[in-house]
């Protein structure tokens, strides 16, 4: 979403942009034509197909096509690492003196290295990625990916430039009726960095009356084995399991009174933006990339990776700060609309684009 959004606002702003993809959806391929430059919300797109089916999405079309193209332009932005199709893009426009902003998108950090397929990522680090990425100008979300990013290595230069978020179009939300049962929301993907296991073993310790809605999808078998978990701590009966959730997201952000995301590892976490949007504050984790907007804002409140800490701040917020709850579903709306607007991120990235073409 974040990057359809920032290459809709380009074009809006009047950047000349072109899109590369390749036909990945998952484990199945988008239904396109591969090669063909079609118009997608009045963005230029090429999706190339792919010859492996996995996170490795090797292209040679795109690379192809990119190789013979990449004079053309002015710089090159890549979003994420750890696939083909990043490592040699990058690697083809930096051979071809054309610069490179790399937005990593969660994939350079700590957490990132020592999660899945270590191995793997230690020996493309080590035998290319790292040679690349000193030359790369790095796009960081947050001040802590900024950090955790530089703690691996030295780019050329570090932007701090938050996502683009859809926002609720202006309207009136039906009426909040009172309720003497704290209303909970977990809405996110549901993976392991995520935390739902430590919102799940936090609840036995909540002493408020409460009910937990979990919005989000994941791999079934994980998310069977947190079923498991809530039904094994007496929980199933307090949690209602509803399924990815997208047309109706802001209905039901504004509907609760406290978005938990205790994740152990976030880049920026688009859903707290969201949430606060409607004026639903946020418990996050000190590991989201947005903890120092939301501290420095007063927006909500940070926990640590632990189930005690998550079930003291619900117990905290829903018996002590009534009052905090209230003024940040008041305020926090116009403070996310001024900081988010679209015409105001997309002049930074703008800026930024002409700042190290100049370079």
């Amino acid at each position: 979403m974040s990057v359809s959004m920032l290459a809709e606002n380009l074009v809006k702003a009047g950047v000349d942009t072109e899109v590369y993809a390749t036909t990945a959806n998952g484990k199945d391929e988008l239904p396109v034509i591969p090669g063909e430059r079609v118009m997608v919300d009045s963005v230029p797109v090429t999706y190339f197909k792919r010859i492996t089916k996995d996170h490795s999405h090797y292209s040679p079309a795109l690379f192809k096509q990119l190789r013979s193209e990449v004079k053309s332009f002015d710089l090159v932005h890549i979003h994420a690492w750890w696939n083909l199709v990043s490592i040699f893009s990058c690697l083809i426009a930096l051979k071809n003196k054309v610069p490179v902003l790399l937005s990593a998108r969660g994939t350079l950090s700590p957490y990132s290295f020592q999660n899945k397929n270590i191995g793997v990522k230690w020996a493309i680090h080590h035998l290319l990625g790292k040679a690349l990425l000193k030359k790369c100008h790095v796009h960081a979300t947050s001040k802590r990916e900024a950090d955790a990013v530089s703690s691996l290595f030295k780019p050329q230069s570090m932007t701090v430039l938050p996502n683009f978020i859809k926002l609720p179009e202006e309207r009136h939300f039906a009426p909040r009726k009172h309720s003497p049962v704290f209303k909970l929301l977990f809405f996110s993907r549901i993976e392991e960095k995520k935390g739902l296991d430590l919102l799940i073993k936090a609840l036995p310790d909540v002493t408020i009356p409460y009910r937990l809605t979990i919005a989000g999808d994941g791999e079934p078998a994980y998310v069977a084995s947190l079923k498991t978990l809530a039904a094994d701590n007496g929980l199933a009966d307090r949690i209602d399991w509803i399924g990815f959730q997208n047309e109706n997201k802001f209905d039901l952000l504004y509907a609760h009174d406290l978005f938990v995301l205790p994740s152990y590892d976030e880049n920026f976490g688009n859903a707290v933006i969201e949430s606060l949007s409607v004026g639903t504050a946020v418990l996050i984790s000190e590991d989201v990339g947005l903890e120092d907007y939301v501290n420095v804002n007063n927006l909500g409140w940070l926990c640590l990776t632990n189930p005690a800490s998550v079930a003291w701040h619900i117990n905290n917020i829903a018996i002590n700060d009534i009052d905090g709850l209230t003024r940040i579903r008041e305020f926090a709306p116009g403070i996310i609309a001024g900081d988010f607007k679209d015409e105001h991120l997309v002049k930074k990235y703008v800026d930024l684009y002409k700042e190290l073409i100049e370079k």
